[in-house]
């Protein structure tokens, strides 16, 4: 079985960055594609990014291409989640998502989840 644990999500005012961060735990093996997802209230959880295992593609939303980069540190075993301009619709649960499939239309499906960490933007 593996785990998720986030970290980093928090309160920022409208403009401000956050960095978030997941490192897998448990049974785990570094050629996982990884990513992240959120859910605000009310709504369905929707794809954010995904980094496939070497690093060398990302994915993004387009919400959040140009203002969030997603990267990874394999001999950390972590991925992260660099967030930046951001603004209240960005206020949301995010989760880590892990191994699963990335297709070659940058559509992710994951295996594995996170509990989620909340990011609250004030305006």
């Amino acid at each position: 079985q593996v785990q998720l644990v986030e970290s980093g999500g928090g309160l920022v005012q409208a403009g401000g960055s956050l960095r978030l961060s997941c490192a897998p735990s448990g049974r785990t093996k570094r050629s996982y594609a990884m990513g992240w997802f959120r859910q605000a209230p009310g709504k369905e959880r929707e794809f954010v990014g995904a980094i496939t295992w070497s690093g060398d593609t990302t994915y993004y939303a387009d919400s959040v291409k140009g203002r969030f980069t997603i990267s990874r540190d394999n001999a950390k075993n972590t991925v992260y989640l660099q967030m930046n301009s951001l603004n209240a619709e960005d206020t949301a649960v995010y989760y880590c998502a892990a191994g699963g499939a990335i297709s070659s239309t940058g559509n992710y499906y994951p295996a594995y989840w996170g509990q989620g960490t909340q990011v609250t933007v004030s305006s």
